[in-house]
């Protein structure tokens, strides 16, 4: 059963943000996922929507969307992100 794991983002630093999006997808790649969304607009139907950028990213499994988090190859991209952005990740399924 596939898992997705859903990014509410606020860039600080554009610039570097952009660094940080050239390394995930090759991350994503290499542990079976795939950017089911990325950045698209946010249209609020109910409640309040406080972020930039929603990204959601389809992997094979919970496990091995874990596997990518934790993986050497994110973790050098997620240094990069905690320096122009912050970020909310959680895992559905």
């Amino acid at each position: 059963m596939s898992a997705f794991v859903l990014v509410e983002v606020n860039i600080q630093d554009p610039l570097v943000y952009e660094e940080y999006k050239k390394l995930t997808p090759s991350s994503v790649e290499a542990y079976g996922g795939k950017f089911v969304s990325r950045g698209s607009p946010v249209q609020v139907m109910e409640g309040e929507w406080k972020y930039d950028r929603l990204v959601m990213i389809e992997f094979p499994t919970k496990e091995i969307a874990l596997e990518w988090y934790n993986s050497k190859e994110y973790q050098q991209a997620k240094k990069i992100r905690e320096n122009a952005a912050s970020a909310n990740f959680f895992i559905v399924g």
